[in-house]
């Protein structure tokens, strides 16, 4: 099990992206969170196996139809605490 941290940028709130994102996380078996930032980016925890990862990345740029992505930082990294579970968070 691995870990990522994702900054996504782009038109990516208000856009069904988070709930594109959630779908995609529930497919592949992946969990973590998503939260949208107040910078207007997205932030996406990950966990799973590193080739899962690397396709729920593919997800994370691809978006909902009516996103429009730029970019996407990716962070890989150890986890520090266990997700259950994919959330969408509202802060």
């Amino acid at each position: 099990m691995i870990e990522i941290a994702c900054v996504v940028h782009g038109t990516v709130q208000g856009v069904r992206y988070r709930a594109f994102v959630e779908d995609a996380a529930t497919t592949l078996g992946v969990t973590g969170s998503i939260a949208n930032q107040s910078d207007g980016t997205v932030y996406v925890v990950a966990q799973g196996l590193p080739d899962v990862l690397k396709e729920f990345v593919e997800y994370l740029h691809e978006g909902s139809l009516q996103s429009s992505v730029i970019s996407v930082e990716v962070e890989w990294r150890q986890p520090t605490e266990t997700f259950y579970e994919f959330s969408v968070l509202h802060t």
